[in-house]
């Protein structure tokens, strides 16, 4: 576990008679900056990052913050102080390590940051229950549909953490892996295809001492979805599709979840200027 805006028309009279000038369009306003919530975290003896969580208001209750964390899990307790069972729900007494399923809890608080309708886990988990019983209090674990929504920055040496909006909405990573488990065979069977089904057409880069946001677009191929989508050698790409593309890597990863077909956002800095391009994702072969 150890592992984001008047323009004022002034019409000067000259004499008797004063022409107006059409009145301007009104500049766009730009979108504030999203700023930074930190949060303070307690490093455990195990290495792990525990925060101070409050459910619903209710708390602070201490949880692991977990990177590797698929979702977020919280005992049984938390979930009855912090009123996230439906009112006439009955939690069962014969639930596995009392597992009572997949809640949604309305506002979900640690340090600066509040997150809303957040899918969480109850269930008083073994592996938690034995940290706690190592470590002290320990109540579930803060996972990935938290902070994915957001760019995360660990400070190891303030023991802090900070966290920026992002577009970037996760998925429901318990429906998924509940599907992966209840897939049949034949399914799990199914020929798997290495090659991209859709295809972008450039080629990034990124120097070993290079620490900026995103990548920077080496090559776009001549008549490739990225040429039509207005993307040019030296652009520097910093999310596509809602993703990160901090790295080659991430750049990848983004392109891999691409379906032909699809209009995709690729946000990018070009001559110092943020913008957006739109790609329509072409057909691989």
């Amino acid at each position: 576990m150890t592992r984001l805006l008047i323009v004022t028309l002034i019409c000067l009279p000259a004499m008797a008679v004063c022409a107006q000038e059409p009145a301007a369009k009104p500049a766009a306003e730009k979108p504030a900056a999203a700023k930074p919530a930190t949060v303070p975290f307690e490093l455990l003896k195990s290495q792990h990052m525990a925060v101070q969580v409050k459910v619903n208001g209710k708390g602070p209750f201490r949880l692991i913050f977990d990177t590797g964390a698929p979702v977020t899990l919280i005992s049984n307790k938390v979930a009855k102080a912090g009123k996230v069972f439906p009112e006439k729900f009955r939690a069962s007494p014969f639930a596995f390590f009392g597992s009572q399923g997949q809640f949604k809890i309305k506002e979900l608080e640690m340090g600066e940051l509040k997150v809303a309708n957040v899918d969480a886990m109850v269930m008083d988990h073994p592996t938690v229950g034995a940290l706690a019983s190592a470590l002290g209090p320990i109540d579930g674990i803060v996972g990935f549909n938290v902070f994915a929504k957001h760019r995360t920055t660990i400070d190891y040496q303030a023991k802090a953490m900070t966290f920026v909006p992002v577009d970037f909405q996760p998925v429901d990573m318990m429906s998924k892996m509940m599907k992966i488990m209840l897939a049949s065979r034949a399914d799990k069977e199914k020929s798997r295809i290495l090659s991209p089904a859709g295809l972008l057409g450039l080629r990034v880069d990124k120097k070993a001492d290079d620490d900026g946001d995103g990548v920077t677009v080496a090559e776009v191929f001549a008549g490739s979805a990225a040429a039509a989508g207005g993307l040019k050698a030296g652009d520097r790409l910093l999310t596509l599709d809602g993703r990160w593309t901090d790295s080659v890597a991430d750049c990848y990863f983004a392109a891999s979840r691409l379906r032909p077909g699809a209009s995709v956002r690729a946000e990018i800095v070009r001559d110092g200027k943020k913008m957006d391009v739109r790609i329509v994702v072409k057909q691989g072969v």
